[in-house]
Order: C-alpha cells, then sequence, then structure tokens
C-alpha cells in the first residue's frame, strides 16, 4: 500500500466503483506590485514578547511570496519565514519594510497596528 499522502480537499470516500478523484490544482495568478494591498504589522502574540514584522495580504503564488520574503530577509540583514500567505521577519522593522515594498513598487503598501 503507498504511504503518498493526497490532499483530497475535504473528500472522504465514495460508494461508486467507477469514481475517479479529480486532483487538478489551479495555480493562482500573482498580482502586479502596483495593485497588491499589503499591510504592515509589528506582532507580539504567542511569541513571548518578541516583535517579529508581519506582511500580509499578499494575492498570488507561493512562489512569487517566498521571494518577497527571501527578498525583505536579505535586505533587513534577519531571520524569518514564510507561512500561511504571510512574511514574518523577526524583530521590528515595520520602517524599513514599508520603505523598501514602496522602492520595490508596491504602492499600496501601508503601516497598520499602533
Amino acid at each position: 500500500m503507498s504511504k503518498k499522502k493526497r490532499d483530497n480537499k475535504g473528500f472522504i470516500f465514495s460508494t461508486d466503483p467507477d469514481f475517479e478523484f479529480d486532483y487538478s490544482e489551479e495555480e493562482m495568478e500573482s498580482l502586479p506590485p502596483q495593485q497588491q494591498r499589503l499591510r504592515v504589522l509589528i506582532d507580539r502574540k504567542q511569541r513571548k514578547g518578541k516583535e517579529v514584522t508581519l506582511v500580509t495580504g499578499f494575492e498570488g503564488n507561493d512562489e512569487d511570496l517566498k521571494a518577497l520574503g527571501k527578498f525583505l530577509k536579505s535586505k533587513c540583514g534577519v531571520g524569518g519565514s514564510v507561512k500561511d500567505g504571510e512574511v514574518m521577519i523577526q524583530g521590528n522593522h515595520r520602517d524599513k519594510i514599508v520603505a523598501l515594498l514602496l522602492k520595490e513598487g508596491y504602492s499600496q503598501t501601508k503601516k497598520s497596528g499602533g
């Protein structure tokens, strides 16, 4: 028996012996930077008081989001990750990230939160 895990999008069982599940996935096209509405905020929740800078609101595929995260991490000189459609950068770099995103053409970037 194969141990390959498939994501069936919530489908569990069918009694039809001729049923074939359609595994096609639709790739989401990334919006151009001018149309992206990004929010940059500082988060301390569930991190023992340590700050992370979150970039949220990215609409597009995972490869473009990972490339944006890598760009921001290298320009800030810190670590971080890309999870659940958000870019997390370690530390409080909100002003620097907003300036970098505006310079890269993400014209609808805004600070969010206090």
